[in-house]
């Protein structure tokens, strides 16, 4: 990126992605293998040298796209909660909308269904897009933004010494921690606490402060159900202490025979309880819209597009991150690419079936607690 900006060229990735060696390098601390870490590595290039040609970070379905979702969702609670507002102009703007409107959080909610037509072999990783990205992502701490309804720290968890203090830690991998989530198709469903950018991005733009204190910050975090050949494969990796399988693939649209990538954004806690809205991609609509690719890499590329075409509408505005971007301008772009689009209320909880067989440890005062979210 410093570079780029040293050759006034446009640059745009999907993931802050370090240099070899960091994501498995035992000299560092956890906090700084944190991707909250490396978002403030790309946030010092804009400290030191604001504005210049334009430098799109974290710019895929998600990070990214899931941005868009979010505040095309929160205006959407808004009206149907009887919140009237124009439509924000600053971050500012839509922080206190996030506020006034009581969201208390947000997941990004995933669900991929896709399936092979062979099923997976013993000792290989499948997956239906990097597996190196997701078995580095995985190995990090798990993450999350950490917002200001919580009550307290979850076990395990920690903060960190430095930067915008938007988002907290668990001292253990993300691919082995699971939440309670839910989504349109699977409905209540469990999804792996797995570390993106975007926890961390949206949770530090929707916060209010006052004199220089966070009054109001919503909790957000990844919960992510990839294929069921991936699921397989993290529970084999985890059997081998964590050791990745010497083989492993990437599922083509020849692959797979049905499923659909169902990824969306859940805003929670707020007067009509839980909101998702998302794209439900199915493998036969990626194949019509744009070949060789399945679902989860059209979400991906098709955001891409749209934050080409932002970026070079909008040439001189620094680093610029997805949730700083023209949601509007970006979906307009994307959504011929992401076959249905929608959202819908649920009545779902994470205390929904609760207490069952066993003990558990509840807090039924604020079923949105993380406590009650992370699957112990």
């Amino acid at each position: 990126m410093e570079l780029c900006q040293d050759l006034d060229a446009h640059y745009i990735d999907t993931v802050a992605e370090p240099w070899p060696g960091f994501y498995d390098d035992p000299k560092i601390t956890l906090s700084q293998r944190s991707n909250y870490a490396l978002r403030e590595r790309v946030l010092d290039v804009r400290r030191k040298r604001p504005g210049g040609v334009t430098m799109v970070n974290c710019c895929g379905a998600n990070p990214g796209m899931v941005s868009w979702f979010v505040k095309q969702a929160l205006l959407d609670v808004a009206k149907a909660t009887g919140v009237t507002v124009s439509a924000p102009k600053s971050r500012e703007d839509w922080a206190a909308l996030m506020q006034r409107v009581g969201v208390k959080g947000i997941h990004i909610a995933e669900r991929d269904t896709q399936r092979a037509r062979e099923p997976k072999p013993r000792g290989s990783f499948i997956n239906t897009w990097s597996v190196e990205g997701f078995v580095s992502e995985g190995l990090q701490p798990a993450e999350l933004g950490f917002g200001t309804h919580e009550k307290a720290l979850p076990p395990n968890g920690h903060r960190h010494d430095f930067g915008s203090g938007a988002a907290i830690y668990l001292a253990q991998p993300g691919a082995g921690t699971r939440v309670r989530s839910w989504t349109p198709t699977a409905q209540a469903q469990h999804g792996f606490l797995v570390t993106h950018n975007e926890a961390i991005s949206i949770a530090d733009y929707f916060t209010v402060r006052e004199g220089g204190k966070a009054v109001y910050r919503p909790t957000c975090h990844y919960a992510y159900h990839p294929c069921d050949d991936a699921v397989l494969s993290l529970h084999e990796m985890a059997g081998n202490a964590w050791i990745r399988q010497r083989d492993w693939k990437i599922l083509d649209e020849n692959e797979i025979v049905d499923g659909v990538d169902e990824l969306g954004v859940l805003l929670y806690g707020h007067a009509k309880n839980a909101y998702w809205y998302g794209s439900s991609l199915s493998i036969e609509e990626t194949r019509r819209l744009a070949p060789y690719q399945n679902a989860t890499g059209l979400q991906v590329t098709s955001a891409v597009l749209a934050g080409i075409v932002w970026m070079l509408e909008n040439p001189n505005n620094g680093v610029t991150e997805a949730d700083e971007m023209d949601f509007r301008r970006c979906l307009e772009i994307q959504l011929p690419y992401l076959g249905p689009v929608f959202g819908t209320y649920t009545d779902w909880t994470p205390l929904v079936g609760r207490p069952g067989l066993f003990p558990d440890e509840l807090d039924k005062s604020d079923p949105w607690q993380f406590g009650n979210v992370l699957v112990k």
